[in-house]
């Protein structure tokens, strides 16, 4: 039975109402519970003098160390006992994390980017200059604690005529003059640290002002979902909702129906959606920071007249909300998740790599990208210890593969191999011809898609064949970050799956990823150590690339320093992110072999992080698109201006779709060209007149368009200037 521990700041449980409502929920769901507080931890003999709520009654007995801690109370009040508390949390996993105060998560949104169109513009009050900007650009401003609760402490600061500022406090409206205004700022900010922020408006059609509170946990499979979405309303006069300080809440259905009529049922999904894409995004930006996952969150969200959502704040600790069998709920998806905690990590302790049961691995390598810079970091640390068979640069159809049968023999203590497909059934034929034992999965993409009806799902179920097709007892290596990579069969197999990750929880998660001089700089920890790596080739693309080699090397036995060799002494395989500087001054990026629309985003992100002067495109037709190739073409134009690319040129059949997508997102005609597969000697000869010494130009199209040849042509014609 699972033992979960609630440790608070105060020593006596009946001092805290809500720890008889966890007691008795972990109980009704089959769990041990207790309630310590840090003093009363022995580590010495691994036991905790806590206290058991029996019948009704609080019971002081000594236990065993818990599988789980509920952390909760006082942050700063258990900080006291900040050695005890961290030697607990090395050893036992905690349900609960800070995320910090609204400056520092406004911060870290902002850096990540992906949810700043919906934070307001934000500073921390220095002085009283600082003040009078944001009401000349705002004309009204919300002044607030930084590391206010309960809406504490919150003003409305409005500029009159005549030098004067209203300031709205509660519901009470007060007039000052300029000197007034500015002492009062002035004793905030020596007080304690203040915010500004714009005021949105965010009121009811009567007229008073209202938030949404969306409440997000964990549930038992560690997965976020909605616990509650409801409005809360400010009292007359005020612009406060919080509850604390005279607001009011209401049942979100009945609010939406009076306040958006028809657009109800959209209004209610959208914040449904944000909530949990917000939500998962902060853990993801949690665990990257501080390796820690997130349970609780609770979001205060206006809704402007456009209808269009601000986030307030971000709570970690929101509090139960204002209804009793809301109040139950809260408590029984925390209890849920603390046993989900308890499980996993017990998996992880007691669940090492099974041992193979065959004679040599066999390594089968898809996926829609990254299958040959996989394989050849791979076989390069592989070789570092054993004699191995890989197959040629992309020798992956299955011709070749019966062609590898026939090649393979007794002296080879390791086989890595590569599975390609464009149709339902082919990777099926490559497992008859050679079965592996180890596969790896590197990506799900819209390569081929268009064979498929156009249905990434259908590109999902093509390459699960390597799922069904390989030894059932074998290990599968896939990728976390991949968000189409959920479609993948693996409901069945009964061998060892392992992830790996960048931005998402991982089994083999790299950190603090950099563009190097030479290629990409990661951190990752084997086995509890922290390890740098490095790989000479560009993109986070071939970070994930260099992770598959990785886990699949470690669950092999390779120890560090043979991972790190081998990934030093790596063949960078030809027309795969190939940077070559050209007598010119001018750099060129080499990534002519395939071509599908996140392949050619990752390109131009490389583009983007290793140019120092002009960005120049020349990118080619994607095939195999179907129905799709309209939007993905017009996407990668908008992606290509987006990233800062100064001049494009699309390249052959319905590639102007490319060029019609960066006109839309603002890029000039005449630095947005297109030509046909006719029309190569043009071409080549914009090249020569555009390209200056400084910039950086990405070749990047499908094998067929043989842009090679034009990467020849710059070889032999970018002459010293």
């Amino acid at each position: 039975m699972i033992r979960i521990g609630m440790l608070h700041h105060r020593k006596d449980p009946r001092t805290v109402l809500k720890s008889y409502a966890y007691a008795a929920v972990a109980k009704a769901e089959g769990a041990d519970f207790f309630y310590f507080s840090p003093r009363k931890v022995n580590f010495l003999n691994r036991t905790i003098h806590a206290y058991v709520l029996e019948d009704g009654d609080w019971v002081q007995k000594t236990v065993p160390f818990p599988d789980v801690i509920y952390n909760t109370g006082s942050p700063m009040k258990l900080s006291r006992s900040k050695q005890i508390v961290e030697k607990l949390k090395a050893e036992i996993p905690f349900t609960t994390h800070s995320i910090g105060n609204k400056w520092s998560v406004q911060r870290r949104l902002t850096e990540a980017k992906e949810f700043d169109q919906y934070l307001l513009p934000t500073e921390e009050v220095k002085d009283f200059a600082t003040v009078l900007t944001y009401l000349q650009k705002y004309e009204k401003a919300i002044f607030k604690p930084k590391n206010g609760r309960k809406g504490q402490s919150i003003h409305l600061l409005e500029c009159l005529a005549d030098n004067q500022y209203l300031v709205k406090k509660d519901d009470l409206d007060s007039v000052y003059t300029k000197d007034q205004f500015q002492q009062l700022i002035k004793d905030s900010i020596n007080r304690e640290p203040f915010l500004i922020q714009p005021y949105i408006e965010s009121v009811t059609k009567s007229g008073a002002a209202f938030d949404f509170r969306l409440h997000l946990q964990k549930d038992g499979n560690g997965k976020w979902v909605v616990t509650t979405i409801y409005p809360r309303i400010a009292p007359e006069g005020s612009i406060i909702s919080n509850i604390n300080n005279g607001g009011y809440t209401n049942y979100l259905e009945p609010f939406l129906k009076q306040e958006y009529g028809d657009d109800a049922f959209n209004m209610k999904r959208t914040l449904e959606h944000f909530s949990l894409s917000l939500a998962e995004h902060l853990d993801q930006l949690q665990y990257q920071y501080y390796e820690e996952r997130l349970d609780e969150l609770g979001f205060d969200v206006g809704v402007d007249k456009n209808q269009r959502l601000w986030v307030y704040e971000v709570n970690w600790r929101p509090g139960c909300p204002p209804a009793f069998y809301l109040e139950l709920d809260v408590v029984k998806l925390m209890i849920q998740y603390a046993m989900y905690l308890a499980k996993e990590h017990k998996k992880g302790e007691e669940e090492p790599v099974k041992k193979l049961t065959f004679d040599r691995p066999i390594i089968g390598i898809t996926g829609s990208a990254g299958k040959t810079t996989t394989k050849a970091f791979l076989a390069s640390i592989l070789k570092t210890r054993l004699t191995i068979f890989d197959s040629k640069d992309n020798w992956n159809t299955t011709d070749h593969t019966r062609q590898h049968a026939e090649e393979i023999n007794d002296s080879h203590e390791a086989v890595v191999l590569e599975y390609a497909m464009a149709y339902p059934g082919v990777i099926k034929v490559h497992c008859e011809i050679i079965q592996p034992n180890i596969s790896i999965i590197t990506n799900i993409g819209l390569a081929h898609v268009g064979n498929f009806d156009s249905d990434i799902k259908g590109v999902a179920a093509a390459k699960s064949e390597i799922i069904h097709g390989m030894d059932p007892n074998g290990w599968l290596v896939l990728n976390a970050d991949d968000d189409n990579s959920r479609f993948l069969e693996t409901e069945n197999f009964k061998g060892v799956i392992r992830t790996v990750g960048i931005h998402k929880s991982a089994d083999y998660q790299a950190k603090n990823v950099t563009y190097g001089e030479k290629g990409m700089e990661f951190e990752m920890k084997l086995h509890g150590v922290n390890h740098a790596f490095k790989i000479s080739m560009f993109g986070e693309h071939n970070v994930y690339n260099a992770l598959s080699a990785i886990a699949t090397a470690d669950m092999l036995g390779f120890t560090a320093s043979e991972i790190k060799e081998g990934l030093e002494s790596f063949h960078h395989p030809v027309r795969r992110m190939r940077v070559y500087p050209l007598p010119s001054g001018v750099t060129m990026i080499d990534d002519t072999i395939h071509a599908h629309p996140p392949a050619v985003k990752a390109a131009i992100d490389v583009m983007k992080h290793i140019a120092k002067g002009r960005k120049v495109a020349l990118l080619g037709r994607m095939p195999e698109l179907g129905d799709k190739l309209e939007e993905e073409y017009q996407a990668v134009g908008r992606y290509a201006v987006d990233n800062g690319v100064d001049f494009l040129i699309s390249y052959g059949y319905r590639a102007d779709e490319i060029r019609k997508g960066a006109l839309e997102a603002g890029l000039p005609e005449d630095r947005n060209v297109h030509f046909s597969v006719f029309e190569r000697e043009e071409c080549h000869a914009l090249l020569q007149e555009i390209l200056e010494p400084g910039d950086t130009i990405l070749i990047k199209g499908a094998s067929r368009l043989s842009l090679t040849e034009t990467v020849q042509f710059l070889k032999q014609n970018q002459k010293e200037k």
